[in-house]
This record gives structure tokens, sequence and C-alpha cells, in this order.
């Protein structure tokens, strides 16, 4: 399914009203507030208000003060015009009353202070109350249908995840898009506006090295590993009803998939990378997979005792189009493992080894690191020192930090400046979250094998049969 794509209208997006549902949350405190801390700091922005609301009884300092902890190095100048700014709303996302007495408040701190109706509604709360959330913010007043001659803009931002299975994914957005404009709506994956991830299309779109060499003619597979140490973190009652498949595969990895599979898109912008996604998702085949479960993981609070929610995942896919015909594309992430890292192998075919009696088995890597330090290395064949006739691996590595510096824009940072500009890029349109749901239910409906593992380890020791079983090396 593709969409004609379409001009994002930018009104500058330096005079806005930021609304925060989920305010007093985890997301809230920990990524968001310390990213609009971070686009104050940079002056990104003329004239603004922020709003948080929640459920909770709390006071704005009360929630500043939670968030300032994970800010490092603050400076107190910024700090304070963002304290200035920042008000704080309690309401119950499921009361319109509550929604009103909002709008009204909204409109009132924004007339005294200047400013022209711009909004970003930002819903950071849990998809079962993205529906009560969408349907009060359109009965109040507070977000408005997009009008191609309005002056102002409106737009309206739903964290990940996106619902809790396909019929849920469709009823909320049955719901929004009744109420909202295309145009309006944002979707978020934050792991798309990682720089690094950014960088994947522009290396691949503007090397000669590389693009015609982008298909199963020179590609041997392909493996995105994205392996946390950390375990549930006080989370238990939310990732024992979604598990590895649901909070990390359906969206940070499939959009992963889909970021390196793609077609050339006509502009690297808006609609016509979304088309390109879609199209990547709505050809994907699920071959084969294990599951795992932590040994530790009925121990976190919140977890039920019997739980068979996997804490670990790993996938064989195909993606049957003729650039990627044949070419397996593994997947693998996990809670409680021996490191932290989000990785990207893709492993180009051997060459005949004419000229030499001693080739490596296993080389010719473009390996993308996005986590936690940003890299690109390139691992080629040359002369191994003192020997005339064998080769060794050697890496040419572009280190981020090293050529750009050592601060780089937080995810969210950039997701909320790309909102104001109006950059949909960053937005996942819903055909690419119904694709994503449907594999995941083919996944589930395969019932692949639950292993236990031990916490701290690389995962399941079966991991090394399921390799064997397919032929890969993987890394």
């Amino acid at each position: 399914m593709t969409h004609e794509p379409h001009e994002s209208r930018v009104n500058g997006g330096t005079n806005c009203t930021i609304i925060l549902f989920g305010a007093s949350g985890d997301l809230s405190r920990r990524k968001l507030i310390p990213a609009l801390y971070a686009l104050v700091k940079a002056n990104k922005f003329k004239k603004f208000l922020i709003i948080g609301a929640a459920k909770d009884q709390v006071t704005a300092q009360q929630i500043l003060a939670r968030a300032k902890g994970f800010i490092a190095n603050v400076d107190e100048a910024p700090w304070q015009i963002l304290t200035e700014a920042f008000h704080y709303h309690e309401l119950d996302f499921k009361k319109v009353d509550d929604f009103k007495q909002l709008a009204s408040k909204v409109k009132e701190l924004e007339k005294k202070a200047g400013l022209s109706g711009n909004r970003i509604v930002y819903v950071a709360a849990a998809s079962d109350f993205f529906i009560p959330i969408t349907e009060n913010c359109a009965a109040s007043g507070l977000v408005k249908k997009y009008e191609p001659n309005e002056n102002t803009w409106q737009r309206i931002v739903y964290e990940k995840p996106f619902g809790k299975d396909l019929a849920s994914a469709q009823a909320i957005n049955k719901c929004i898009a009744n109420l909202f404009d295309e145009k309006q709506i944002f979707r978020i994956d934050h792991y798309l506006t990682k720089e690094i991830v950014g960088n994947i299309a522009l290396v691949r779109f503007t090397n000669c090295v590389f693009e015609p060499l982008w298909d199963n003619r020179y590609i041997d597979n392909v493996q995105i590993i994205l392996s946390e140490k950390v375990c549930i973190e006080g989370r238990g009652v939310y990732f024992d009803a979604y598990g590895a498949l649901k909070d990390v595969v359906q969206n940070h990895m499939l959009q992963l998939v889909s970021l390196i599979a793609m077609e050339a898109p006509y502009q690297l912008t808006g609609e016509y990378i979304r088309n390109e996604r879609a199209l990547v998702l709505d050809r994907v085949r699920i071959v084969d997979g294990i599951l795992g479960q932590c040994d530790t993981y009925a121990q976190e609070p919140g977890v039920k005792p019997n739980s068979t929610t996997e804490t670990f995942a790993a996938l064989q896919l195909m993606i049957d189009n003729p650039r990627w015909a044949g070419v397996p594309f593994y997947l693998r992430t996990g809670k409680c493992l021996n490191k932290k890292e989000t990785i990207i192998h893709i492993k180009f075919k051997q060459v005949d080894c004419l000229l030499s009696k001693a080739c490596p088995s296993d080389s010719n890597y473009l390996t993308i690191k996005v986590a936690p330090e940003a890299s690109f290395a390139l691992e080629l064949n040359a002369k191994k020192v003192g020997a005339a006739y064998e080769v060794t691996p050697i890496k040419m590595e572009f280190c981020h930090s090293c050529v750009f510096g050592p601060y780089t824009p937080d995810a969210h940072e950039v997701l909320l400046e790309e909102i104001m500009r109006g950059e949909q890029a960053v937005s996942v349109r819903f055909d690419e979250i119904e694709s994503a749901w449907k594999i995941i239910d083919k996944i589930k409906a395969m019932n692949f094998p639950l292993y236990r593992y031990k916490s701290g380890s690389a995962g399941p020791k079966e991991m090394e049969t399921f390799a064997k079983k397919h032929g890969a090396r993987l890394r």
C-alpha cells in the first residue's frame, strides 16, 4: 500500500505550547523533560509553554525536580527558563470535563504569553489511554482538526507501543483517523531519530561502494542485535503483558529492517521514506525462531509466578522481493544479558580466494553500531604482516563522537524538533504499524520453543543449535 507524498506545512516551530500527557511518568522524567531542557538551552524556542498533565497529585516543581536528576551538568539559566514556562494540571484521562478545564487553562496561558496557538500534544501514556485521550482532546477543542487555510498548527504525538496487538492498534487508529488529519498525527518510534540510525540511509544511498552491492548478489545475511544488560527495571506489570516481541521487535527492530532493506525513495523525506518502509514490512516472511526467559524474571515485581512471557527472542526472516530473495535477516534481542549493545552486521559474500591459500572464512562485514557508542566499521581482507600469502581481517572504522564531538542530540530532542518542523519521516505511518503487528501475530502463531537462560549470559545455550541449523555465523 503506497500513499502519495505531500508537502508538510512548517511554521517555524519556535512559538508553541507543548502539552505532556503522562507528565509524572517515567518517559517524561527520563527523556521528554531533559529533551525540552536541551532545546531551551540550544535556543530552539522564542516563546513557549509546557503544560504537564496526569492523574497524580503532584506539583510542577516536583515533576521537574525528578527529571533534573537525569540531566548531566545542568546549566541553571536555561533550567530557570524551563521552570518558569512549566505548568501542571491534574486530570483523569477518561473525563472530558477535565480536558475542557485544561483547554481553558491552556488558552488563558497562551494569551498571557502571547502565543499563537501552535500546539504539540504528546501522549506519553499507556496505549490503553490513547482512545479516551484522543476523543477528549477533540471534544474539548484542545486539538483541532487540520484545516488547509489555518495559520496555526496543532499536532498530536503517540509514543510507542501503538496498541498491544493488531486489533487494538486498528481500533486506536480508527479513532484517531476519524478525528484528526494524517498531517497532524505522529506515531513515533524514537529509534528512527537516533543520529546513527538516520545515517543508515545516507551511507547506503550516497556511496557508490555500497549501493550497487546492496542486494542478494553480494550480501550473505543481515544481523540486527538489540541486547540489554538491564532486566525489567520495575516495569513488571507492563512487560509481562508485552514481552520482547511486542516491546522491541514490533517497533525498533522491524523499523531497522525496513530502513536497511527499503528501495531508494524519490527523496529522503516524509512520505517518500514511509512509502518504501511500508513496502518492505509488507513482504516480510518469518522462517524460524527461538524464545527465551531469564531465570530471574519470575522474581520481578508485577510478573506472574508462572509467566511464559519471553525476555529473549531470536528470529530468522526473509523479505520476499527481488532485491532480497534468499538473504536471511537474523534478529536477536534480550533482557538481562551480558552486554548492552544495538548493532547491525551486514555480511557480504565470500569471494573465491584465488590469490591466497589462507582466506578468513568470516570477513567482509559492514557493522553499524547504534549503542552504546555510535560508529560504522567496514571489515576488509588485507595481507597479514610477515606472511607472503596470508590475509587477515582489518577494520576501517568511523567513530561518530571522534569526528563530531562527544555531544550527540538525544533521540527525543531530535524528535521534538522534527515534530515542530512538521517532518513526518520521524512518524511511523499506520500501514507500517499494521504490517508489524501482523508479523508479530504470525510469530506468536508459530509457537516457537521457550528456553531458560541465566541472567548475565549471552542468552539461551540453544542459540548455538539455532545458528548451526541455518549454517550461519551469528556474531
